[in-house]
């Protein structure tokens, strides 16, 4: 996974200003959104391990709405630009920069995972390990949000995103993956954005099983 994602932390490397000025609203343009990650941490909660942590949390604005909504969340992005970002943000909060498929969180420790558009940019080839590496950090009974672009074809569509590549899915491809890798989904989101690109936003809700 080396190669796109040096490409990849570059890139936000590059924006991290203009990136956290567009985005670091705390979601109040965009209610979908903001209700999913608000059902994703009453889960949460409801499973007595409030632990989560907000992957490729950017500047950490997601992981200060968790906190805010009773978590003990912390934020882990592979770009070191966006995790100085956070920190000056956020300075209560703690921010770590990290691979996705190489979380330095022990097995089961958590109870949530958010990854809020964070997955976008890996192909299609490598997510599987990447959803692999979720599903281990995760505690029985824990739960992973996943938001992403949708389309309505029947193949991943790659389409260049404003900071680099980046690929939307069918939903239902997407929610076999989340199954193959051991989780179970049992929500999903849909709407349409309003985009100029023509995908759906798209938002899947999924649970380890209890052992």
């Amino acid at each position: 996974m080396t190669g796109y994602q040096d490409g990849t932390r570059a890139a936000y490397d590059d924006v991290v200003e203009l990136y956290a000025s567009r985005f670091a609203d705390r979601l109040e343009t965009h209610p979908f959104s903001r209700n999913m990650i608000g059902t994703f941490a009453e889960l949460v909660r409801a499973t007595g391990n409030p632990r989560a942590a907000d992957v490729g949390c950017g500047p950490g604005h997601l992981t200060a709405m968790l906190h805010e909504l009773g978590l003990d969340a912390f934020g882990l992005d592979l770009s070191p630009g966006m995790v100085a970002h956070a920190r000056g943000a956020h300075p209560t909060l703690r921010f770590d920069e990290a691979r996705m498929e190489a979380l330095p969180v022990a097995d089961g420790a958590l109870g949530g995972v958010l990854a809020h558009y964070s997955m976008i940019h890996t192909p299609p080839g490598d997510l599987p390990a990447l959803l692999a590496e979720q599903v281990r950090v995760l505690a029985p009974g824990g739960l992973l949000l996943v938001s992403l672009f949708g389309t309505e074809g029947p193949e991943p569509v790659r389409f260049d995103h404003k900071v680099t590549p980046a690929y939307s899915w069918p939903v239902d491809r997407f929610a076999d993956l989340l199954t193959d890798a051991g989780l179970t989904p049992f929500a999903r989101l849909l709407h349409d954005p309003a985009s100029e690109r023509g995908f759906l936003d798209a938002h899947v809700l999924a649970r380890r099983p209890e052992a």
